[in-house]
Order: structure tokens, then C-alpha cells, then sequence
């Protein structure tokens, strides 16, 4: 790949901005990557492990002269951040995101962006339980969707070479309006994400089980359920707080279906238990033959070492 953007500047250094910084450098899409996180200690870390051509001591000095700015702080951050580097960026920059809801933040960021400078919200569908500026990999976009979000009157050139960035870094790239993106998302992650922590604290308020036995008995199911109930629990807050609508929609049609089931059980109706059952089997096929996954997903268990 050639290079794309001069200077890209990476607000916030957790598991997908030095993800960014390592793909990016993979495939030598940009000259410099700088970077700056709030916290002093997360800023020694990504020095002492390389992430980024240059750490800044504040988000001003680490956009200064930057073409493409990527805001990867928690969506009720973005609009204080945005408000803090607007004076300083440089004419005909692009500045992005990567957050899980695409409304809220184009609400909040878009009033601080100064004529001249591009907008293009995004958002990478990929990630681990982990998090912080040493959990990042070249590969985590390999093959994973990262969704455009234009708003209105955005220039197409700006928004083909973010494109040409996130196809860069190994990810299919689609468009899509914001609130269908927020409705999207609530099916596919912000609702599952949220049954998970429930699910995970029941088993922890069931005083029949001791703890050692949810641990030491962990089935695949509730395994899986740990794993994303692991998930950063200061991004997941303000996910929620920042797409209510759209969870809370789902989370009702979610519960329906819920005590349809519970009915089911109840009344020994095995034809509609098994009929369902087959029905979201065929989902998780189509998962896997759109090669979003597996037939042997790894359970978050390490690969093994060839």
C-alpha cells in the first residue's frame, strides 16, 4: 500500500488506536503516527513499547499539523476532546472516531469542527475483552467490517481516502446513515454486550453455587459470556447512556421473546423451542460462511504456538 496520509494523530491509546498504529505501520500508510493519551502512566507505556513515532503530554500538541485525527477516547469524551483540539487543527485535516454509537457522537463532536476541516465519524466492528495501549495487534481489523458514517455535505475525497486507510489496514468498508447504524448496533453488540453482564451477574448473586464452582464449571456458554462481560466498563457505560434509545428498543422485543420461551418451557411446547432453536442456528451459519467466524472459535484461549 502506498502512503495515504501524511501525519495521523491518535487520541486516546487503548486496544484500537494501537491497533491502528501497528497496522498502520504494517502497510506503511502514513509517515508519522502521534499519539497522546489522559493518563500519564498509559503515555510512559506506549513509549516504553514503541507505540507511536511520537507521544505528546496533550491532545493540542499531538494534532498539530496532523491530516487525519482518529478520536478513540469513550463516546462521552469525544465532544471534550473535540472542543479542546478544535483551535489547533490544520486546514483540510480529517478528524474521525472509532465509537460504538454514531448519533450521540456526531451531536457532540460536529458543532466543534471548524470550517475547512472534514468530519467522518467511523466505526471498526472489531475488538477484544482486553484493553489498554499493550493489548493492540496489526491484525485485529483483518477481515472485520469498519462502517462510514458521512454527514451531511462531507467531501467524497475525504471520505475515499478514510476508506482507503481502513482497506489499508485489512478491514471491508461500508457506509451507513447514523441512526440505522445506532439500531444496527444495538442488535448486534450494545444488547448482547448488555445480557452478558447480566448474565454473568446472576450467576454472581446466586448464593446455591459457590464461587469457585462458576469458575472451576464453566461451560462454553457462560464462558463466552465472561469473556464479554470483560469487555472496558468505562466505554460500555457511556455506550449505553449515549444509544438508549435504540438498546432499550431491542431490549424490549429481546425480553418478548424472552417470555415466549419462558412460556414455551413451561407449557412443554417442544415444536416451538425446536423450531426457534433452528432458526438461530441458521444465523450462526451464515456467521461463519460470511467468514466473521469459525466452526472452532477459540473461546478467547490463546492459539497455540506452531
Amino acid at each position: 500500500m502506498s502512503r495515504i496520509y501524511d501525519r495521523v494523530a491518535l487520541i486516546g491509546l487503548g486496544l484500537i488506536a494501537s491497533s491502528m498504529f501497528w497496522a498502520i505501520k504494517r502497510a506503511g500508510l502514513a509517515g508519522e503516527v502521534t499519539g497522546y493519551a489522559r493518563s500519564e502512566a498509559t503515555r510512559e507505556t506506549a513509549r516504553r513499547i514503541g507505540l507511536c513515532d511520537r507521544v505528546c503530554d496533550s491532545a493540542r500538541e499531538a494534532v498539530e499539523g496532523a491530516d487525519l485525527v482518529v478520536l478513540c477516547v469513550p463516546v462521552g469524551a469525544m465532544g471534550a476532546v473535540a472542543e479542546e483540539i478544535a483551535p489547533v487543527l490544520k486546514p483540510g485535516a480529517t478528524v474521525t472516531d472509532v465509537g460504538s454509537v454514531k448519533r450521540d457522537v456526531i451531536q457532540s463532536v460536529h458543532p466543534h469542527i471548524p470550517p475547512g476541516v472534514h468530519f467522518v465519524p467511523a466505526h471498526p466492528l472489531a475488538g477484544t475483552e482486553h484493553s489498554g495501549p499493550e493489548s493492540g495487534f496489526a491484525e485485529l481489523f483483518d477481515n472485520r467490517w469498519c462502517l462510514l458514517v458521512p454527514v451531511e455535505g462531507t467531501d467524497p475525497d475525504a471520505v475515499a481516502r478514510l476508506r482507503a486507510l481502513w482497506e489499508g489496514m485489512g478491514s471491508n468498508v461500508d457506509e451507513m446513515e447514523a441512526d440505522h447504524h445506532d439500531l444496527v448496533l444495538a442488535v448486534t453488540s450494545h444488547t448482547p454486550h448488555l445480557i452478558a453482564y447480566t448474565m454473568v451477574g446472576v450467576a454472581d448473586d446466586l448464593r446455591r453455587v459457590t464461587d469457585s464452582e462458576v469458575i472451576k464449571y464453566s461451560a462454553a456458554g457462560f464462558r463466552d459470556f465472561t469473556r464479554i462481560a470483560a469487555s472496558d466498563p468505562t466505554m460500555w457505560r457511556d455506550v449505553f447512556l449515549t444509544n438508549k434509545d435504540a438498546t432499550l428498543e431491542i431490549l424490549g422485543r429481546f425480553t418478548e421473546e424472552l417470555f415466549a420461551l419462558q412460556r414455551a418451557i413451561r407449557t412443554g411446547n417442544g415444536e416451538l423451542l425446536h423450531d426457534y432453536f433452528t432458526r438461530t442456528r441458521a444465523i450462526r451459519r451464515g456467521i461463519i460462511d460470511a467468514g466473521q467466524d469459525t466452526d472452532a472459535p477459540d473461546f478467547g484461549r490463546a492459539k497455540a504456538k506452531s
